[in-house]
């Protein structure tokens, strides 16, 4: 049985980060040219996160996430892949990429056991596509997509974040991509992920924005959530051409339904995507611990769980005084992994 925090909320998904480096520097996540990345022998090794993995299966979770930075940088990703899609107990692993390597992979992702992809593609503009990620070819990322398919992946889901006056116009061209190739997009209301990205409330496109955008083209119809804990509002196209759906952290926080853990590449647990520290895990491990007392930490952090930051945000943001993001600080994106 699940573990609960002190909302009640369980443990049920895992989102692993197997390297906080990337090739890419897209500004809504880390916009810097440079970081002070983790040192190599501070990652945590294939067996320690399959160590991790077990244990945390064995607390309730059922999904797990690989993710990074870009996770396709960390070598022999299929090797790890392989190790988790066997764990006893283990209902989805799927894997969130910006699609640059994913067609020298996607068909060993796939025989690995990696059962869902999910690709970072915010516009269909080479030139802008320049402009946001600062570097890397969109080319390489749509080749990725299309490699993905040949190779059986289904659903694959296009995750666009929407920032105003940089790509809001793209949103009837990406719906219409994903619609023309069988693809799901959601869309990601622009997020004060970390603290390097300066975010600013006017920039974000709301969910009740981007739906009647679609709606003035497309017929669509609410759809809901694919599980009560999934964070996109899904929406059905009424000609039978699948789905949109909508990430709507900013204007509709869904805290009280989030049951997301999260690994970071050097082994510290993070309770939220907002949090601004992390419990060391890794430690435990290289000094010894055994598995009851590594699954007894994570049941003490997870029950004591009590974010609700999106919920906060909101709450401010109503306020006299308004939301003021740099009031608090948050690991940054890069560590954490989406």
């Amino acid at each position: 049985m699940a573990i609960r925090d002190s909302f009640k909320r369980a443990l049920e998904d895992l989102r692993i980060s197997v390297t906080d480096r990337c090739n890419l520097r897209c500004l809504y996540c880390m916009p810097l040219a440079e970081y002070d990345w983790v040192e190599r022998r501070e990652l945590l090794t294939f067996e320690e996160i399959e160590r991790l993995a077990r244990l945390f299966i064995s607390l309730g979770a059922q999904k797990i996430c690989l993710t990074g930075g870009e996770p396709l940088l960390r070598r022999e990703i299929e090797v790890l892949a392989r190790k988790l899609a066997r764990l006893p107990g283990l209902g989805d692993l799927s894997l969130t990429t910006n699609g640059v390597l994913l067609a020298d992979h996607a068909t060993t992702l796939r025989e690995a056991g990696v059962k869902r992809i999910n690709v970072s593609l915010d516009t269909l503009k080479p030139e802008r596509f320049r402009q946001i990620a600062q570097r890397g070819e969109l080319e390489k990322v749509l080749a990725g997509i299309e490699a993905a398919r040949l190779a059986g992946f289904k659903p694959i889901k296009i995750n666009s974040v929407i920032e105003r006056g940089v790509n809001d116009d793209e949103i009837p061209d990406l719906v219409e991509f994903a619609r023309a190739n069988g693809y799901t997009v959601r869309f990601i209301e622009y997020m004060d992920v970390g603290n390097a990205n300066h975010w600013k409330l006017d920039r974000v496109v709301t969910k009740s924005e981007i739906v009647k955008r679609i709606s003035a083209r497309y017929a669509v119809e609410p759809a809901g959530r694919e599980d009560a804990s999934a964070p996109a509002d899904n929406f059905r196209f009424l000609d039978g051409k699948g789905e949109f759906g909508v990430v709507a952290s900013v204007t509709e926080p869904f805290c009280r339904a989030c049951t997301r853990a999260r690994l970071t590449a050097d082994g510290n647990l993070v309770t939220c995507l907002f949090s601004d520290c992390g419990h060391d895990l890794k430690g435990l491990m290289r000094a010894g611990a055994s598995d009851e007392t590594i699954t007894g930490r994570i049941r003490e952090i997870w029950k004591k769980r009590a974010d609700r930051f999106s919920e906060e945000r909101f709450e401010a943001m109503k306020s006299p005084e308004g939301y003021q993001p740099e009031g608090r600080r948050k690991i940054e994106m890069i560590v954490l992994g989406g």
